[in-house]
């Protein structure tokens, strides 16, 4: 039988995980930054078809919740959205955390960024946000206020924390 200054000690260190497990980025499932590609897209019609895929996207996931570590329409974080949307509309498979998927492609400038690119940013001390380009300074994620919903980069919040670009 445990004492209640060993119960004590153990309910301590439990909260401190707990409190830590909250301050990492959206989705904590640790796993290699594998990307399995599919044809790359070389033309700007391609680029029509991914803007048209994201827009379809959208429209079926607008307004999900955040929920973090979700993975469904019940709730999503910003990384299982980015997951799911590459997975399911565009054909390839991205590592489910936002850390890995930012060490998942080839880091680009901001005047580069083209549909389907992946768009970081630094939101604290220890996390951070990942959404999709769309066109135009828009992008396509899963806000925690507001859900999965299209914002802009030029907004003075993304603006401040933006972090990088990065093409898969």
């Amino acid at each position: 039988m445990q004492t209640t200054s060993s119960m004590t000690k153990l309910i301590s260190r439990l909260a401190v995980l707990i409190g830590i497990s909250f301050l990492v980025s959206c989705g904590t499932v640790q796993e290699r930054p594998t990307v399995k590609h599919v044809p790359a897209i070389k033309k700007p019609a391609d680029y029509h078809q991914v803007k048209k895929v994201l827009y379809s996207q959208y429209n079926e996931w607008q307004g999900v919740r955040y929920q973090r570590g979700g993975l469904s329409r019940h709730g999503v974080d910003c990384s299982g959205f980015v997951h799911i949307t590459f997975k399911s509309k565009l054909g390839m498979h991205l590592p489910r955390t936002t850390h890995l998927q930012s060490r998942a492609g080839r880091e680009i400038r901001k005047e580069e960024l083209r549909a389907g690119d992946l768009i970081f940013f630094r939101t604290g001390p220890a996390s951070n946000h990942v959404g999709i380009y769309l066109e135009n300074n828009k992008f396509l994620h899963a806000s925690q206020k507001k859900g999965v919903i299209i914002s802009r980069l030029d907004h003075v919040y993304w603006k401040t924390n933006y972090w990088k670009s990065v093409r898969v």
